[in-house]
């Protein structure tokens, strides 16, 4: 995939382009952050059971599992633009479905439906901002990026406030939301990289050897927020906090979340991906094995900002970890599989944590994610280590 490099209106042309792929994935992450909630507050007004709901949920994460390995396919056949175009008129069709079945059990299809259309877009507009950011300036607007993904995330239930939660209104709001994100991908689209598809094909399977230690922090980044965003507020019973301060104390943490991404993403720039994100999960470690002393102090408010900034850095680093080191058609496989790897960690650890919480207590759940992130320590420590002394040998 090539990208702008060298001449003023090639940079203008650039630029230009990566504020209309930022604008196309952050209505995206709306419409998205809109459904879960909305979704679930209909089903508890039904009296849907809550295993029943989060079943539910669970398909949109089973379809960008499964759609992971068709989009190489798709983009190589038709096109990123057509195909991400396509997805996004089928994202508002599919929840245009939604909305008018009113059902438990034809949601079950429909939102599987829904993750299957909406992860190509998702997958290609990523592949697209690597592309498009330029070496020097990689680590900053991939941090804008990743900041403007989580606050349409935290947006969309703040939409519900506005519309509620009954009849049309909310369907609508995010039917809009999915064709404004296709209006504003096609107003860019010719000024998007085209995707050199000259090379090697290469599958999501096929990648998966080539990148495993930034599929594995995916993983990881993927199953620690999940896993936090479900049992923390378990976890918190525990030392007796109300919901309300739980509450609280999450929102904190999505904040640090946003807010650091930028600030890390320029550190990699001064350093490199992959001390940054070796530091954000060193970091991680400390705050789970830190947490059971600071969770009913006053230190907890910044902690959890810091913890919510670091968990997710390490993502953020892995994607631009991947834009140094791939290109074209690998590039689209390695965001795919990165797309399928967030699905197995976000269904795997919540589950694992929670198993843990019920053998061993609320400590479960601190000591369960530490040490699935000190082996990605582990892992990461060894890459630098060898990445060293081959620099000393060619030295």
């Amino acid at each position: 995939m090539a990208a702008a490099e060298t001449c003023d209106n090639e940079v203008a042309t650039n630029w230009a382009g990566i504020a209309g792929v930022i604008a196309t994935v952050s209505v995206f992450a709306i419409a998205q952050g809109l459904t879960y909630p909305l979704l679930s507050f209909i089903l508890q007004r039904q009296g849907v059971p809550p295993a029943m709901i989060g079943l539910s949920a669970a398909m949109t994460p089973i379809g960008f599992m499964v759609s992971s390995p068709l989009i190489p396919v798709l983009a190589r056949r038709f096109g990123p633009g057509r195909t991400a175009l396509t997805c996004a008129v089928l994202s508002a069709l599919a929840l245009a479905l939604v909305g008018w079945s009113y059902n438990v059990y034809a949601w079950f299809p429909l939102r599987f439906m829904i993750g299957v259309v909406t992860n190509p877009l998702y997958v290609l507009s990523e592949v697209w901002m690597i592309a498009l950011a330029p070496p020097a300036k990689r680590g900053r607007i991939m941090g804008v990026y990743s900041t403007l993904i989580s606050a349409g995330f935290a947006t969309g239930p703040l939409c519900l406030l506005l519309v509620g939660t009954e009849g049309w209104s909310p369907f609508l709001l995010g039917i809009v939301a999915f064709l404004i994100c296709g209006a504003c991908l096609a107003a860019v689209l010719p000024k998007l990289p085209k995707v050199d598809q000259s090379g090697h094909h290469v599958s999501v399977l096929g990648f998966m050897p080539l990148a495993g230690l930034l599929l594995g922090a995916v993983v990881v980044a993927a199953g620690f927020e999940q896993a936090v965003l479900a049992l923390l507020p378990v976890y918190g019973t525990h030392f007796g906090i109300a919901e309300t301060r739980m509450s609280a104390l999450l929102t904190v943490m999505i904040a640090g979340n946003i807010a650091m991404q930028v600030p890390l993403g320029l550190l990699a720039e001064r350093m490199s991906a992959q001390v940054v994100r070796f530091g954000c999960i060193v970091a991680t470690v400390v705050g789970c094995a830190l947490l059971p002393f600071v969770i009913t102090s006053p230190l907890v408010w910044p902690f959890l900002f810091v913890l919510g900034a670091v968990s997710y850095g390490v993502y953020t680093m892995a994607i631009i970890e991947l834009g140094e080191r791939f290109t074209g058609p690998a590039l689209i496989a390695g965001n795919a599989a990165f797309a399928l790897m967030w699905g197995v960690g976000g269904i795997a650890m919540p589950p694992l944590a929670g198993g843990a919480m019920s053998l061993f207590g609320a400590p479960g759940l601190p000591i369960t994610l530490g040490l699935i992130c000190l082996g990605l320590v582990v892992a990461s420590a060894l890459a630098l280590r060898g990445g060293l002394n081959s620099r000393r040998a060619v030295g």
